[in-house]
């Protein structure tokens, strides 16, 4: 069995520390906790990092085509390694949750996350696996854009982290037990 992590964000330093790079920010953790390097392969537009554990093959991916086209990245990526939908795991920020809440499910819609759709387009599916960091919905009437593209009020900051410190405990206890409804159990 091989598994695929994907984290979703927007490359370069002007994105790094917002809300929208959720996604890059847990597979940076979960990477260093698995002792995993990023490399970039440019043939798929995503920095990928490949590690075993408990003898399974585990890549951690980072597409780097912006957030809107994040599929045109995994679904070459799951083709080529020949990984099944449903050993794919996307992480990602998510606006209809608190800061910091995590929520697993196996299978879902976008809600509206441009970077889900992408996924939902390309793979074909909605059946992989979704691990979503709460991000809270805007205040005091700022546009979605806005929200997402900012990072975290100081009194958000400790909220977001542990949001990503969950998450990557949620993916690699998944990894440990390849049994994500176990991993739902768990951390929902």
């Amino acid at each position: 069995m091989t598994k695929m992590i994907v984290g979703l964000g927007n490359p370069g330093d002007k994105y790094e520390k917002t809300k929208h790079n959720m996604g890059f920010m847990a597979l940076d953790l979960l990477a260093k906790d698995l002792d995993a390097t990023f490399k970039m392969e440019k043939t798929f537009i995503a920095e990928v990092a490949e590690t075993f554990v408990n003898g399974e093959k585990v890549f951690l991916v980072k597409p780097q085509t912006f957030m809107n086209e994040s599929g045109r990245a995994v679904k070459p990526l799951l083709t080529y390694y020949n990984i099944d939908s449903s050993d794919l795991t996307v992480i990602f920020d998510d606006m209809d949750s608190p800061v910091g809440r995590v929520r697993l499910r196996q299978k879902g819609s976008s809600g509206g996350h441009n970077g889900i759709k992408s996924i939902l387009t390309h793979v074909g599916t909605e059946y992989f696996n979704h691990v979503k960091i709460g991000i809270g919905r805007p205040k005091h009437g700022m546009k979605v854009v806005n929200h997402v593209l900012t990072g975290f009020d100081n009194e958000d900051d400790t909220a977001a982290f542990d949001g990503i410190v969950k998450a990557v405990d949620a993916v690699k206890f998944y990894i440990d037990n390849n049994d994500f409804a176990k991993a739902m159990n768990k951390y929902n």
